[in-house]
């Protein structure tokens, strides 16, 4: 054997360069751009003033991990499921499973192996209603891929409720209160968030060339009137807790916090009427806008709960 075969085999580079590619090409796969989303189990205990506490902040960063997880073994087997309607995307023909990069068995395996990890690693937190959450968000998501993202209105509540799920999973497992105004406000702004990907995706390829079958039931009438509900309603929630908050200092800061919030609603529907909104994960990663006004309603409100 020569130098040169010695120094490129798998002993003196660790695994095979098909193995890394692989391996990479399934990270990929798992969509950690979209990891963001579980960002949302955070919502709960910050809410609630409770991220000032260390074991809190442990036990969110596990439930966030565990919620990646699973998130990514579903998105693998969703994209199994879809890899036929994937090839006529435009952006989805790239993943890699459409794409053909990453192998069927090793994607399904996976998946099954994420999806059955995630509440199986939550029980050592001693939180049964926490596994079952998780439990059910797997479910739902896999009910999802399977059958009601051709329901039409049933594929918007799914999407929304898995949302919901991840932040009710975070208040959950630290254990504070959820309050109506909470789970109010996340539920219509998770409700907005989908309707406007499904706006987004229709004014990109109409109603005659949608991949989605469901969009084909759908009228951009019809999901920017939607759109519009649940902005309002979502305002008019927020404007009710933010001026019952107390009095002194806290209540200026929570008031003062609609100004951003609302400019945070009306930013993002301009974005959707753009038709931007077919990815939110990209819109919240870009859109300098959107980030400083969110920056300001997180300031403004964290001011109000923790000072």
């Amino acid at each position: 054997m020569t130098e040169r075969t010695r120094a490129t085999g798998p002993a003196a580079g660790g695994a095979p360069p098909e193995d890394r590619a692989t391996a990479l090409t399934l990270m990929g796969a798992c969509r950690p751009r979209q990891w963001l989303k579980n960002l949302l189990v955070l919502a709960a205990p910050a809410a609630a003033g409770a991220l000032t506490r260390p074991e809190a902040l442990l036990t969110c960063a596990a439930v966030f991990a565990l919620f990646c997880v699973a998130a990514s073994g579903t998105y693998l087997l969703n994209d199994v499921h879809d890899a036929h309607r994937d090839r006529a995307h435009p952006r989805k023909r790239h993943r890699p499973v459409a794409s053909g990069a990453l192998p069927v068995p090793v994607a399904v395996t996976t998946g099954v192996l994420f999806c059955a990890a995630a509440p199986l690693a939550s029980l050592p937190l001693g939180n049964l209603p926490l596994s079952a959450l998780i439990a059910g968000y797997v479910l739902l998501t896999l009910v999802y891929t399977r059958h009601l993202r051709d329901v039409v209105v049933c594929d918007l509540v799914a999407v929304a409720a898995c949302h919901v799920l991840r932040a009710v999973a975070g208040g959950v497992a630290v254990g504070v209160p959820l309050t109506s105004w909470f789970v109010i406000v996340v539920s219509l702004a998770a409700l907005l968030v989908v309707v406007g990907k499904r706006e987004a995706e229709l004014r990109a390829r109409g109603s005659a060339d949608a991949v989605r079958p469901t969009l084909r039931g759908y009228t951009t009438a019809y999901l920017a009137q939607t759109r519009t509900m649940a902005s309002g309603a979502m305002i008019v929630t927020y404007c009710l807790w933010a001026l019952e908050q107390g009095e002194g200092p806290r209540t200026l800061f929570h008031a003062v916090s609609i100004v951003p919030f609302i400019m945070f609603v009306l930013r993002y529907n301009l974005l959707v009427d753009r038709g931007v909104g077919e990815e939110p994960e990209d819109i919240a990663l870009r859109d300098r806008p959107l980030q400083l006004v969110l920056g300001a309603l997180v300031v403004l409100v964290g001011l109000g709960i923790y000072l």
